[in-house]
């Protein structure tokens, strides 16, 4: 039995676990990772105590009279080593959380002694993730997030201290996003803890002001270059435009008629009209320069009109 007790303290030794937690003292505490290991000590012999027992809020856990053990709930989960008075709790779970109360009683049935036991049992907080971003008005919002973990507690440090109400602007009630005033800068650190578990994350952080110049800066420049962009636009449709218009001026038309008078019976009043076609911006105006003689009775008049289209 010495011998099995030996190979699993090694065990937990050699992966850097503590597993040992003292008993023997009234109203100790014990805080073990989830799914790990807790060795008791609940006394240094169980040679000369007739009775005792152990119970988990008001339900027995382990029973031992004379030596023998008298009741064990769970076998493959509780172990009790006699030699050293040992109680082991393998693979912890939240369920094993809570308050453990020790008994030992004489022959007679009578009390002897009691102690008490607070049992712990979290997960541990495995990782870190911190994140800052600039505000408005040059502030820093800085978030720390844990993965995994059990009631994680937050805390923040600047340069190796603890931040000050002049760096502080604000902090949120879980304690893992703080805001920091303009002027901070330096190494943060986030540390994340719990009762069974420690880590932390560290970041060189500098002051928003120059950030947001940098910025303003980049948006500036954007600005200017679609400011050019536009005006190269316009005026590609402004030159294009023009030469529509001057395609259209160079377009004439010139209209010519050719009026003619036929007398019958061998009458004929000759009539000469000239009509001049004026083209000017796309719009014709007419001039009429006429000499006539007035046709007679059945006179009739013959007209032709040729238009023709100029071009530059």
């Amino acid at each position: 039995m010495e011998a099995v007790v030996g190979l699993l303290m090694l065990f937990g030794v050699s992966h850097g676990v503590e597993t040992y937690c003292d008993g023997r003292k009234n109203g100790a505490h014990c805080c073990r990772a989830l799914g790990g290991t807790v060795d008791i000590q609940l006394m240094k012999s169980t040679s000369e105590i007739f009775r005792f027992q152990l119970l988990k809020n008001e339900l027995s856990v382990l029973t031992v009279r004379n030596n023998t053990i008298a009741s064990n709930m769970r076998h493959e989960k509780f172990l009790f080593i006699p030699s050293n008075g040992t109680f082991r709790i393998n693979n912890l779970s939240r369920n094993d959380s809570g308050n453990y109360s020790f008994e030992t009683f004489d022959s007679d049935g009578t009390s002897t002694g009691k102690r008490t036991l607070q049992l712990i049992i979290q997960a541990p907080v495995s990782s870190v993730l911190l994140v800052s971003e600039c505000l408005s008005q040059g502030e820093m919002r800085v978030s720390c997030s844990s993965e995994g973990g059990d009631s994680p507690q937050y805390s923040w440090t600047l340069d190796g201290r603890t931040l000050t109400d002049g760096e502080l602007l604000s902090r949120n009630n879980e304690g893992n996003i703080i805001t920091l005033k303009q002027h901070v800068s330096g190494h943060l650190v986030c540390s994340v803890r719990n009762h069974v578990s420690k880590v932390f994350k560290e970041e060189r952080i500098s002051t928003c002001v120059g950030i947001l110049l940098l910025i303003a800066g980049v948006l500036s420049a954007l600005v200017i270059f679609l400011v050019v962009g536009v005006a190269v636009i316009c005026a590609q449709r402004k030159k294009r435009n023009n030469k529509t218009t001057e395609q259209k001026e160079d377009d004439q038309e010139v209209m010519y008629a050719d009026v003619r008078v036929v007398q019958q019976q061998g009458q004929q009043v000759e009539q000469r009209a000239e009509v001049e076609a004026e083209v000017e911006y796309g719009q014709v105006k007419c001039s009429q320069r006429s000499h006539q003689t007035v046709p007679r009775g059945d006179d009739y008049m013959y007209a032709s009109v040729h238009k023709v289209r100029q071009f530059k």
